[in-house]
Protein backbone atom coordinates (compact mmCIF):
# COMPACT_ATOMS: atom_id res chain seq x y z
CA UNK A 1 0.00 0.00 0.00
CA UNK A 2 1.40 3.40 -0.92
CA UNK A 3 -1.63 5.63 -1.35
CA UNK A 4 -2.78 8.10 1.26
CA UNK A 5 -6.18 7.96 -0.40
CA UNK A 6 -6.72 4.43 0.96
CA UNK A 7 -7.21 3.97 4.68
CA UNK A 8 -4.99 1.52 6.55
CA UNK A 9 -7.23 -1.17 8.01
CA UNK A 10 -6.53 -2.65 11.42
CA UNK A 11 -7.51 -5.85 13.17
CA UNK A 12 -7.18 -6.35 16.93
CA UNK A 13 -6.54 -9.64 18.69
CA UNK A 14 -7.36 -9.50 22.40
CA UNK A 15 -10.19 -7.19 23.50
CA UNK A 16 -9.01 -6.35 27.02
CA UNK A 17 -8.30 -2.96 28.59
CA UNK A 18 -5.35 -1.96 26.38
CA UNK A 19 -7.30 -2.80 23.22
CA UNK A 20 -9.55 0.19 23.98
CA UNK A 21 -6.52 2.45 23.70
CA UNK A 22 -5.58 0.98 20.33
CA UNK A 23 -9.15 1.22 19.06
CA UNK A 24 -9.48 4.88 20.11
CA UNK A 25 -6.19 5.72 18.41
CA UNK A 26 -7.35 4.03 15.20
CA UNK A 27 -10.75 5.68 15.42
CA UNK A 28 -9.19 9.12 15.88
CA UNK A 29 -6.87 8.75 12.89
CA UNK A 30 -8.44 9.94 9.65
CA UNK A 31 -6.26 7.59 7.60
CA UNK A 32 -7.11 4.41 9.55
CA UNK A 33 -10.10 2.26 10.37
CA UNK A 34 -10.82 -0.74 12.56
CA UNK A 35 -12.07 -3.60 10.37
CA UNK A 36 -12.32 -6.63 12.66
CA UNK A 37 -11.42 -8.06 16.07
CA UNK A 38 -10.97 -11.44 17.70
CA UNK A 39 -11.01 -12.53 21.32
CA UNK A 40 -11.40 -16.10 22.50
CA UNK A 41 -14.15 -14.76 24.76
CA UNK A 42 -16.68 -13.97 22.04
CA UNK A 43 -18.96 -11.98 24.36
CA UNK A 44 -16.07 -9.67 25.18
CA UNK A 45 -15.40 -9.15 21.47
CA UNK A 46 -19.08 -8.47 20.77
CA UNK A 47 -19.23 -5.90 23.57
CA UNK A 48 -16.03 -4.31 22.28
CA UNK A 49 -17.56 -3.86 18.83
CA UNK A 50 -20.53 -2.04 20.32
CA UNK A 51 -18.09 0.71 21.35
CA UNK A 52 -15.86 0.47 18.28
CA UNK A 53 -17.82 -0.64 15.20
CA UNK A 54 -16.03 -3.59 13.60
CA UNK A 55 -16.74 -7.19 12.69
CA UNK A 56 -16.22 -10.02 15.18
CA UNK A 57 -14.17 -12.98 13.97
CA UNK A 58 -14.67 -16.52 15.22
CA UNK A 59 -10.96 -17.34 15.31
CA UNK A 60 -7.55 -15.75 14.96
CA UNK A 61 -7.11 -17.58 11.66
CA UNK A 62 -10.29 -15.93 10.41
CA UNK A 63 -8.99 -12.51 11.39
CA UNK A 64 -5.73 -13.18 9.56
CA UNK A 65 -7.49 -14.41 6.45
CA UNK A 66 -9.42 -11.17 5.94
CA UNK A 67 -8.35 -9.15 2.92
CA UNK A 68 -9.63 -5.95 4.57
CA UNK A 69 -7.02 -6.14 7.36
CA UNK A 70 -3.55 -4.66 6.78
CA UNK A 71 -2.22 -4.43 10.36
CA UNK A 72 -2.75 -6.66 13.39
CA UNK A 73 -2.67 -5.00 16.82
CA UNK A 74 -1.62 -7.68 19.31
CA UNK A 75 -3.21 -6.90 22.68
CA UNK A 76 -3.08 -10.37 24.26
CA UNK A 77 -1.07 -11.65 27.27
CA UNK A 78 2.65 -11.32 26.67
CA UNK A 79 3.34 -15.04 26.38
CA UNK A 80 1.16 -15.23 23.25
CA UNK A 81 2.83 -12.44 21.29
CA UNK A 82 5.53 -14.47 19.59
CA UNK A 83 3.32 -17.11 17.98
CA UNK A 84 0.62 -14.62 17.05
CA UNK A 85 3.19 -12.34 15.40
CA UNK A 86 4.67 -15.17 13.35
CA UNK A 87 1.20 -16.23 12.25
CA UNK A 88 0.38 -12.66 11.23
CA UNK A 89 3.61 -12.31 9.27
CA UNK A 90 2.94 -15.57 7.43
CA UNK A 91 -0.48 -14.17 6.49
CA UNK A 92 1.18 -11.03 5.12
CA UNK A 93 -0.04 -8.70 7.87
CA UNK A 94 1.97 -5.92 9.46
CA UNK A 95 2.21 -6.17 13.27
CA UNK A 96 1.86 -3.59 16.03
CA UNK A 97 2.40 -5.48 19.29
CA UNK A 98 1.96 -4.39 22.87
CA UNK A 99 4.86 -4.46 25.31
CA UNK A 100 6.74 -6.58 26.07
CA UNK A 101 7.19 -7.66 22.48
CA UNK A 102 7.90 -11.16 23.82
CA UNK A 103 9.07 -12.74 27.05
CA UNK A 104 12.16 -14.50 25.65
CA UNK A 105 14.97 -13.03 23.56
CA UNK A 106 14.90 -15.96 21.15
CA UNK A 107 11.21 -15.22 20.53
CA UNK A 108 12.00 -11.59 19.69
CA UNK A 109 14.66 -12.77 17.24
CA UNK A 110 12.21 -15.21 15.63
CA UNK A 111 9.55 -12.51 15.36
CA UNK A 112 11.98 -10.08 13.73
CA UNK A 113 13.18 -12.76 11.30
CA UNK A 114 9.66 -13.87 10.40
CA UNK A 115 8.49 -10.34 9.67
CA UNK A 116 11.62 -9.53 7.68
CA UNK A 117 11.30 -12.70 5.60
CA UNK A 118 7.65 -11.93 4.82
CA UNK A 119 8.34 -8.28 4.06
CA UNK A 120 6.00 -6.92 6.73
CA UNK A 121 6.52 -4.27 9.39
CA UNK A 122 7.00 -5.19 13.05
CA UNK A 123 6.62 -2.38 15.57
CA UNK A 124 6.09 -2.40 19.32
CA UNK A 125 4.51 -0.10 21.88
CA UNK A 126 6.75 2.19 23.91
CA UNK A 127 4.58 5.33 24.19
CA UNK A 128 6.87 7.14 26.63
CA UNK A 129 9.34 7.61 23.78
CA UNK A 130 6.68 9.71 22.06
CA UNK A 131 6.64 12.34 24.82
CA UNK A 132 7.88 15.75 23.60
CA UNK A 133 9.83 16.10 26.84
CA UNK A 134 11.52 12.69 26.42
CA UNK A 135 12.48 13.60 22.87
CA UNK A 136 13.87 16.94 24.05
CA UNK A 137 15.88 15.15 26.76
CA UNK A 138 17.30 12.68 24.24
CA UNK A 139 18.37 15.51 21.95
CA UNK A 140 20.12 17.32 24.83
CA UNK A 141 22.02 14.18 25.80
CA UNK A 142 22.95 13.34 22.20
CA UNK A 143 24.26 16.88 21.71
CA UNK A 144 26.52 16.42 24.75
CA UNK A 145 24.88 19.25 26.69
CA UNK A 146 25.09 17.23 29.95
CA UNK A 147 28.68 16.22 29.24
CA UNK A 148 29.93 12.70 29.84
CA UNK A 149 27.31 10.78 31.76
CA UNK A 150 28.15 9.41 35.20
CA UNK A 151 24.99 8.22 37.01
CA UNK A 152 21.79 7.30 35.19
CA UNK A 153 19.01 5.71 37.22
CA UNK A 154 15.30 4.91 37.05
CA UNK A 155 12.67 4.24 39.70
CA UNK A 156 9.17 2.80 39.39
CA UNK A 157 7.31 2.71 42.68
CA UNK A 158 3.64 1.84 42.22
CA UNK A 159 0.98 -0.28 43.90
CA UNK A 160 -0.79 -3.42 42.74
CA UNK A 161 -2.87 -5.34 45.26
CA UNK A 162 -3.10 -9.11 45.56
CA UNK A 163 -6.60 -8.74 44.10
CA UNK A 164 -5.08 -7.25 40.95
CA UNK A 165 -2.94 -10.33 40.43
CA UNK A 166 -5.84 -12.64 41.23
CA UNK A 167 -8.14 -10.89 38.75
CA UNK A 168 -6.84 -12.86 35.76
CA UNK A 169 -5.23 -16.27 35.68
CA UNK A 170 -2.29 -15.11 33.56
CA UNK A 171 -1.23 -12.21 35.79
CA UNK A 172 1.90 -12.78 37.81
CA UNK A 173 2.87 -15.95 35.93
CA UNK A 174 6.09 -16.76 34.11
CA UNK A 175 4.36 -18.40 31.14
CA UNK A 176 2.01 -15.55 30.25
CA UNK A 177 3.31 -12.42 32.03
CA UNK A 178 6.99 -13.27 31.68
CA UNK A 179 7.83 -11.37 34.86
CA UNK A 180 6.35 -8.94 37.34
CA UNK A 181 7.13 -5.40 38.48
CA UNK A 182 10.00 -5.01 36.03
CA UNK A 183 8.59 -6.86 33.01
CA UNK A 184 4.97 -5.76 33.21
CA UNK A 185 4.95 -2.31 34.83
CA UNK A 186 8.60 -1.23 34.68
CA UNK A 187 9.48 -2.08 31.10
CA UNK A 188 8.47 1.37 29.81
CA UNK A 189 10.87 3.03 32.22
CA UNK A 190 13.66 0.52 31.56
CA UNK A 191 13.25 1.26 27.88
CA UNK A 192 13.19 5.03 28.36
CA UNK A 193 16.36 4.97 30.47
CA UNK A 194 18.35 2.94 27.97
CA UNK A 195 16.94 5.02 25.08
CA UNK A 196 18.18 8.20 26.77
CA UNK A 197 21.40 7.07 28.43
CA UNK A 198 22.50 4.44 25.94
CA UNK A 199 22.92 0.66 26.02
CA UNK A 200 23.72 -1.25 29.21
CA UNK A 201 26.95 -3.26 29.11
CA UNK A 202 26.44 -5.32 32.27
CA UNK A 203 24.34 -5.56 35.42
CA UNK A 204 23.88 -7.28 38.75
CA UNK A 205 20.29 -7.78 39.86
CA UNK A 206 17.92 -9.10 42.50
CA UNK A 207 14.23 -9.83 41.97
CA UNK A 208 11.66 -11.63 44.10
CA UNK A 209 8.10 -11.61 45.38
CA UNK A 210 8.37 -9.79 48.71
CA UNK A 211 4.70 -9.25 49.58
CA UNK A 212 2.51 -10.71 46.83
CA UNK A 213 1.61 -14.37 46.39
CA UNK A 214 2.72 -14.64 42.75
CA UNK A 215 5.25 -16.63 40.72
CA UNK A 216 7.12 -13.56 39.51
CA UNK A 217 8.68 -10.60 41.30
CA UNK A 218 6.86 -7.73 42.95
CA UNK A 219 10.21 -5.98 43.65
CA UNK A 220 13.40 -5.81 41.58
CA UNK A 221 16.74 -4.01 41.81
CA UNK A 222 19.63 -3.81 39.35
CA UNK A 223 23.01 -2.10 39.37
CA UNK A 224 23.93 -1.04 35.84
CA UNK A 225 27.10 -0.31 33.93
CA UNK A 226 26.42 1.46 30.64
CA UNK A 227 28.54 1.11 27.52
CA UNK A 228 29.45 4.79 27.95
CA UNK A 229 31.06 3.99 31.30
CA UNK A 230 28.26 5.55 33.32
CA UNK A 231 26.70 3.63 36.18
CA UNK A 232 23.14 3.52 37.49
CA UNK A 233 20.42 1.64 39.30
CA UNK A 234 16.92 0.38 38.60
CA UNK A 235 14.45 0.19 41.50
CA UNK A 236 11.02 -1.22 40.69
CA UNK A 237 8.15 -2.42 42.82
CA UNK A 238 4.40 -2.89 42.78
CA UNK A 239 4.25 -2.83 46.60
CA UNK A 240 4.72 0.92 47.17
CA UNK A 241 1.51 1.95 48.91
CA UNK A 242 0.34 5.25 47.44
CA UNK A 243 3.36 4.99 45.16
CA UNK A 244 4.68 7.93 43.21
CA UNK A 245 5.08 6.44 39.74
CA UNK A 246 8.24 6.74 37.66
CA UNK A 247 11.32 8.92 38.02
CA UNK A 248 14.50 9.13 35.93
CA UNK A 249 17.69 10.88 37.01
CA UNK A 250 20.49 11.46 34.50
CA UNK A 251 23.67 13.08 35.78
CA UNK A 252 26.63 14.16 33.69
CA UNK A 253 29.83 16.12 34.04
CA UNK A 254 28.11 19.32 32.92
CA UNK A 255 24.48 18.85 33.85
CA UNK A 256 21.61 17.04 35.53
CA UNK A 257 18.20 16.14 34.12
CA UNK A 258 15.33 14.71 36.15
CA UNK A 259 12.02 13.45 34.79
CA UNK A 260 8.97 12.47 36.81
CA UNK A 261 6.42 10.58 34.76
CA UNK A 262 6.71 12.45 31.44
CA UNK A 263 7.69 15.85 32.77
CA UNK A 264 11.16 17.35 33.11
CA UNK A 265 11.14 18.63 36.69
CA UNK A 266 14.80 19.64 36.88
CA UNK A 267 17.36 20.62 34.25
CA UNK A 268 20.62 22.25 35.29
CA UNK A 269 23.45 22.76 32.80
CA UNK A 270 26.82 24.31 33.61
CA UNK A 271 27.08 27.98 32.60
CA UNK A 272 23.62 27.95 31.02
CA UNK A 273 20.31 29.49 31.96
CA UNK A 274 17.94 26.88 30.60
CA UNK A 275 14.40 27.77 29.64
CA UNK A 276 12.39 24.70 28.76
CA UNK A 277 10.28 24.88 25.61
CA UNK A 278 6.53 25.21 25.87
CA UNK A 279 5.84 21.51 25.34
CA UNK A 280 2.58 20.38 23.80
CA UNK A 281 0.26 18.61 26.28
CA UNK A 282 0.95 14.88 26.38
CA UNK A 283 -0.52 11.90 28.20
CA UNK A 284 1.17 8.53 27.77
CA UNK A 285 -2.25 6.97 27.34
CA UNK A 286 -3.75 7.71 24.88
CA UNK A 287 -1.38 10.20 23.23
CA UNK A 288 1.62 7.87 22.96
CA UNK A 289 -0.40 5.13 21.33
CA UNK A 290 -2.02 7.69 19.04
CA UNK A 291 1.35 8.92 17.80
CA UNK A 292 2.60 5.36 17.28
CA UNK A 293 -0.55 4.32 15.40
CA UNK A 294 -0.13 7.42 13.21
CA UNK A 295 3.48 6.43 12.48
CA UNK A 296 2.39 2.87 11.68
CA UNK A 297 -0.22 4.19 9.24
CA UNK A 298 2.34 6.36 7.47
CA UNK A 299 4.83 3.49 7.28
CA UNK A 300 2.26 1.14 5.76
CA UNK A 301 1.41 3.87 3.25
CA UNK A 302 5.06 3.87 2.19
CA UNK A 303 6.46 6.88 4.02
CA UNK A 304 9.88 6.91 5.68
CA UNK A 305 9.02 6.84 9.41
CA UNK A 306 11.12 6.24 12.52
CA UNK A 307 9.22 3.33 14.05
CA UNK A 308 10.05 1.48 17.26
CA UNK A 309 11.05 -1.79 15.66
CA UNK A 310 11.43 -5.31 16.99
CA UNK A 311 15.17 -4.77 17.07
CA UNK A 312 14.63 -1.61 19.16
CA UNK A 313 12.60 -3.61 21.68
CA UNK A 314 15.27 -6.25 22.22
CA UNK A 315 17.68 -4.47 24.55
CA UNK A 316 15.03 -3.40 27.07
CA UNK A 317 13.94 -7.03 27.32
CA UNK A 318 17.58 -8.09 27.59
CA UNK A 319 18.04 -5.82 30.62
CA UNK A 320 14.97 -7.25 32.34
CA UNK A 321 15.79 -10.89 31.62
CA UNK A 322 19.38 -10.19 32.64
CA UNK A 323 18.15 -8.93 36.01
CA UNK A 324 16.20 -12.15 36.52
CA UNK A 325 19.16 -14.28 35.44
CA UNK A 326 21.54 -12.41 37.74
CA UNK A 327 19.11 -12.76 40.63
CA UNK A 328 18.92 -16.50 40.02
CA UNK A 329 22.65 -17.08 39.57
CA UNK A 330 24.11 -14.39 41.81
CA UNK A 331 26.44 -13.45 38.93
CA UNK A 332 27.00 -10.32 36.87
CA UNK A 333 25.37 -10.47 33.46
CA UNK A 334 27.46 -9.11 30.59
CA UNK A 335 25.80 -8.16 27.30
CA UNK A 336 27.47 -8.21 23.92
CA UNK A 337 27.42 -4.86 22.14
Amino acid sequence: MNSKETKVRFGIVGCGIIADVHARAIQNNGHAELAAVYDRDREKAVGFCVKYPAEVCGSYDELLSRKDVDVICICTPSGLHAEQTKMAAKAGKHVFAEKPLAIRLEDVDDMVSSCREQGVILSTVFPRRMSPQARYARRLIREGRLGSLSLCSAYVKIYRSQEYYDSAGWRGTWDMDGGGAMMNQGIHTVDLLQWLAGPVASLCGRARAVLRDIEVEDTALAMLRFESGAMGVLEMTTTAYNGKGQRLEIHGEKGTLVMEEDTIVALDIENETVELPDFEPFRVIPDGHGKQIADMVRAVQGEEVELITGEDARHSLEIILGTYASSESGKEMVFSS
